[in-house]
């Protein structure tokens, strides 16, 4: 997400520079903004942290729905760690399982594709869940993705976390037996895609002019991509 060097940057809330502003506009839950904050302050100017730079002394209060994914190849992306709240609200345990294995075949493209701009490119993803429990009751959940650096220079893990401040009385009681991805972005924090940047001298900072987003429609669900710096509103001819 678009985002400036987190000079200042309070630990565990969300960086407040321009960049980071707009990145946070795409998150509608605080779990998801106080997380990107704080790795958006460890990140500091490189494409991403190192999976040891994340000190989970400094977001106790939103550890239980945080996760960490591990990159075996695009079709397998395994949990090695899952927050007790995310555990409780699918009634299992995730650690080992493949997070793809979780949904139909037609989501598990498209967070394939999320996973790897993640990656492969250095992006930040944010997408709406729609979850169901047995009864059929349904419930909305965020989920973001954040890349890591495990060993090397490779991106290979992820941060994650599933969030609602909108919980109804049945998430938590019974297990969700049912999820589908209905919205995701990809937002590059230093406006260009990793593979650009691996390719400069030095990381550059993000844009300071917006570029306007593409947005990749299917039949359910809608696909934006953002190419970093400030974001502004979509140009006059824009269709939603």
């Amino acid at each position: 997400m678009a985002q400036v060097k987190a000079r200042g940057a309070q630990p565990g809330k969300p960086s407040t520079g321009s960049a980071a502003t707009g990145a946070v506009r795409h998150m509608r839950e605080r779990t998801s903004q106080l997380l990107y904050g704080y790795w958006n302050e460890v990140r500091g100017d490189r494409v991403a942290p190192r999976r040891f730079d994340i000190e989970p002394s400094r977001i106790t209060s939103i550890l239980p729905e945080t996760f960490i994914l591990e990159r075996v190849s695009r079709e397998e992306y395994l949990f090695r760690l899952a927050g007790t709240k995310v555990c409780e609200q699918f009634g299992r345990e995730f650690r080992g399982s493949n997070i793809l294995d979780l949904f139909d075949v037609a989501d598990q493209e498209a967070l394939e594709r999320v996973l790897e701009g993640t990656c492969k490119e250095g992006a930040v993803g944010v997408a709406a869940l729609e979850v169901e429990g047995p009864s059929g009751r349904t419930a909305r959940l965020e989920m973001l993705l954040l890349p890591l650096v495990h060993s090397g220079v490779e991106i290979s893990r992820v941060l994650g976390s599933l969030a609602t401040s909108d919980a109804p009385a049945w998430l938590g009681q019974e297990p969700i037996t049912a999820q589908r991805l209905k919205t995701f972005n990809l937002i590059w924090p230093d406006g260009r895609p990793h593979a650009l940047l691996s390719r400069s001298d030095r990381q550059a900072p993000f844009l300071k002019e917006p570029r306007y987003n593409r947005i990749v429609r299917s039949e359910r669900r809608s696909f934006r991509v953002y190419d970093g710096g400030k974001l502004a509103g979509d140009p006059p001819d824009a269709k939603r």
